[in-house]
């Protein structure tokens, strides 16, 4: 009979190190989706677009607003708990 160890359901070790790198880089990444939803807006009103690239383009960069903004929320509420608490 062979044994194996269970495992525990841990999550992976993290480097938190990079975390406030990688925060920095969401938010370039939500500016460069708003910066291609301008884009392809100014292409439509200038008729080298369609209409169908500048929603799907404002579609993106509004997704990716609602989600670093969810995610600043969710950070502030966080840090304020940790705040809150008595010692």
């Amino acid at each position: 009979m062979k044994v194996e160890p269970i495992s525990p359901d841990l999550p992976a070790a993290r480097n938190a190190d990079n975390d406030g790198a990688n925060f920095a880089r969401a938010l370039d990444s939500v500016d460069a989706a708003l910066a291609g939803a301008t884009r392809a807006e100014d292409a439509f009103a200038h008729g080298s677009g369609t209409l169908e690239s500048a929603v799907y383009e404002r579609a993106r960069a509004d997704v990716a607003l609602t989600v670093a903004t969810a995610t600043a929320q969710r950070l502030t509420q966080a840090i304020a708990s940790i705040l809150n608490m008595q010692v």
